[in-house]
């Protein structure tokens, strides 16, 4: 049985991951939303004026009224600055899993805040909401996503072939999972 508990705040060793707040647009157009790159890697389109972030964040804050709606901004504790966003999503309430994905902006990769971001979520979704699984996913080529994903210790589960059609070609999905069990057998050996 699942126990949604909607967005609450995440406080990590790095970081911050709460709610969205309509403040948050300056740092989303400066650092990510607005990069194309960024944005094509989870199949995102692009903002890039004040009103359409701000419009995005009319659709995320008044999702999280519903308890089963998971987007977190994520920021950096020695910035205060927004530098991405996190969610669950795909929440499937009768087979107890769901699928989440994450954005950082370019500035802020490989310093680890991804891993440490996601490490983070799982172990709300397993101790605290209690999925079953949770999965994510990568495109094809995006090197970085797939360090993040095995350094969280996620399973490899297969290739969905020619997912995406982007820039004239066809493009991989791989897909990866864990298992509670898995999880908590992980936190056991690591004390």
């Amino acid at each position: 049985m699942l126990s949604h508990l909607g967005t609450q705040t995440i406080d990590t060793e790095r970081l911050v991951l709460r709610p969205f707040h309509y403040t948050d647009d300056d740092d989303m157009l400066t650092y990510w939303i607005s990069d194309p790159k960024i944005q094509s890697l989870y199949s995102e389109p692009t903002y890039n004026t004040k009103d359409e972030v701000r419009e995005l964040l009319e659709k995320y804050i008044s999702s999280y009224e519903r308890l089963d709606y998971y987007r977190w901004a994520v920021i950096e504790k020695e910035s205060n600055i927004c530098i991405g966003q996190l969610a669950i999503f795909l929440v499937d309430n009768k087979n107890h899993f769901c699928e989440i994905e994450y954005a950082l902006g370019s500035k802020f990769h490989r310093k680890g805040y991804a891993s440490e971001a996601v490490k983070s979520i799982l172990d709300f979704s397993f101790k605290k909401v209690n999925f079953h699984k949770v999965q994510v996913c990568h495109k094809e080529g995006n090197i970085a996503s797939q360090g993040v994903i095995k350094k969280c210790n996620f399973t490899y589960e297969g290739t969905l072939r020619d997912f995406f059609f982007m820039d004239g070609k066809y493009v991989d999905r791989l897909y990866y999972s864990m298992l509670k069990d898995e999880y908590i057998n992980e936190q056991l050996r690591d004390k």
